[in-house]
């Protein structure tokens, strides 16, 4: 047997219990045919000295946004420290464009300028042309005047919309926020993006995430709804897999409002399910919204925002039709992945997962809650209770932090975010960044579960850190496990894919606080290096 590929003299940790190191590993088929002495007396196409460096598990992000991270990197960078600079950025950019050219930027957060940018204030910025500026959590956004007009608001007459909300001054004019589903009237005008322009923000983005060792990741929400583009979406997928640009193995989920009856189903056209699809990429899990954002203060909680008595924050859809569809998604045989970041929303849902599998028991439904940033101990021990997999995002810990924990205020702190509550419970858990929300290095998102600290210096929720072994196991077998792919990804183990990446030190041995300092020299997938610094 003449394998295609050897890496020798490496540091594998492998995260597998039976052979947790290994110096060598072959490559047959894109799966790992063995490690060290299992390879003994084989040769190979190609064999790679990796030179003693430390390789892992390729990194697995369970949630990130990788079609969106494609077209932010194609807009302003909004992620400044004053409203003076970003409307500076704007002025700027608008100084390059036609009159009737749309200003785009994404990445503003209104904790660290003090304040949303304004309607006015973006009319002069950008000299009248239309602005649409995208808050970081992607749950909000700004627009100018001319916006509103290419809207169908020309005088500013703008409605109310359910599910969401519209900022307005003194006068009932709006201000130009636009919160969770009144995002829409924005999105009916800028979405979809040009098929062409989307499949090459799928490329771009794919080779940054290269770069950071990422080998596979779920794509939550693609197709209509609050965080697709339209209605080719899969088909855009489709074509950067076969052009070479699409890197990672993807596992798309489908947005909630692309399911419907069909037949005597309830699912996609033509009754196409999860599973869909191949190792590269396939569909998943449905992906539904119940709620908001935490720093956007949008998020539906039991209580009080902190310094806002009355916002409570609220459900995108009203709590029955939610729980309707979930009841219905899950009787259809999908996995559902529903997007809960207040405790209230996450009650919501819970009591929907537990009534599907009482009236329709289905084994291993692995329903996920995307984001589950606020719960209590007893919300916990349900969720442990229901087999439901918990999705919240590490690197949140560092970049909005401090906004997460003034939203809530210290008692309410210490149930936001929580990591080893759940592994503590026996909970599967997966490591995600929630990406462009935030930066998507899998190392910095490990960074943060171990060291709870925010940008601003302040720690965190200390009692929740992991240790790097267990963020490691997250962002690995962890994020396999909650697509049904542990039998694929995880662990370095023989017949498993051959996807890992080589780094500069090893995570497991280096300080704490120095894990956002390693660096990827190599991202192996199929046991081919789509990515490469070692020379």
């Amino acid at each position: 047997m003449r394998l295609d590929a050897l890496y020798v003299n490496g540091r594998f940790t492998t995260l597998d219990p039976d052979r947790p190191s290994a110096s060598r590993l072959g490559v047959f088929g894109g799966r790992i045919a063995g490690l060290d002495e299992e390879l003994d007396g084989l040769t190979a196409e190609r064999v790679v000295d990796l030179g003693g460096r430390p390789a892992v598990p390729g990194f697995n992000d369970a949630h990130h946004h990788l079609s969106m991270r494609g077209q932010r990197l194609r807009e302003l960078d909004l992620r400044v420290g004053t409203l003076d600079e970003l409307y500076a950025l704007v002025a700027a950019r608008a100084a390059e464009l036609p009159r009737e050219a749309w200003v785009r930027g994404a990445g503003y957060d209104q904790n660290k300028l003090g304040a949303h940018p304004e309607r006015e204030a973006l009319d002069r910025a950008a000299g009248g042309r239309p602005v649409w500026l995208q808050h970081n959590s992607g749950h909000m956004g700004v627009a100018s005047t001319a916006a509103f007009a290419l809207m169908g608001f020309p005088g500013l007459d703008v409605p109310d919309v359910p599910g969401g909300s519209v900022g307005r001054g003194p006068d009932g004019r709006p201000d130009g926020l636009l919160t969770e589903q009144a995002q829409d009237l924005a999105h009916r005008v800028l979405r979809p993006v040009a098929q062409e322009e989307f499949v090459e923000g799928i490329g771009l983005a794919s080779r940054v995430a290269a770069a950071e060792g990422l080998t596979s990741f779920a794509e939550p929400g693609v197709g209509r709804g609050l965080a697709g583009n339209g209605p080719l979406d899969v088909a855009a997928f489709q074509e950067a897999r076969r052009r070479g640009l699409l890197l990672q193995r993807a596992v798309l989920m489908p947005g909630s409002p692309n399911l419907h009856e069909v037949g005597d189903g309830f699912g996609l056209d033509l009754g196409i399910g999860p599973g869909l699809g191949d190792e590269r990429l396939r569909l998943g899990p449905v992906k539904v919204f119940s709620d908001g954002s935490l720093i956007g203060r949008t998020a539906a909680m039991c209580c009080d925002y902190a310094g806002e008595p009355g916002n409570r924050g609220f459900l995108q859809e009203e709590a029955e039709a939610l729980h309707t569809f979930i009841l219905r998604a899950h009787r259809a045989g999908w996995q559902v992945a529903a997007h809960a970041i207040g405790d209230r929303a996450v009650d919501v849902v819970l009591d929907a997962y537990a009534e599907a599998q009482s009236r329709w028991p289905r084994a291993d439904a692995r329903h996920r809650i995307e984001h589950c940033a606020v719960t209590s101990p007893a919300q916990v021990a349900r969720i442990a209770a229901l087999g439901v997999i918990p999705v919240p995002q590490g690197r949140f810990i560092s970049e909005i932090g401090d906004g997460m924990l003034a939203a809530l205020g210290p008692e309410r702190s210490a149930g936001c975010y929580r990591q080893r509550s759940f592994l503590e419970a026996g909970i599967v858990l997966p490591g995600s960044s929630d990406c462009p929300v935030v930066e998507g290095a899998p190392l910095l998102g490990i960074h943060d579960l171990v060291n709870q600290r925010t940008s601003g210096g302040r720690p965190f929720n200390p009692g929740e850190a992991l240790t790097a072994e267990q963020a490691l196991r997250a962002y690995t077998s962890g994020s396999a496990y909650a697509v049904f792919d542990e039998h694929l990804k995880g662990t370095l183990t023989r017949g498993k894919l051959a996807d890992f990446a080589v780094l500069s030190d090893d995570l497991l041995a280096v300080a704490p606080q120095t894990i956002r300092d390693i660096a990827v020299l190599a991202t192996v997938i199929g046991g081919e290096p789509v990515h490469d610094l070692l020379g």
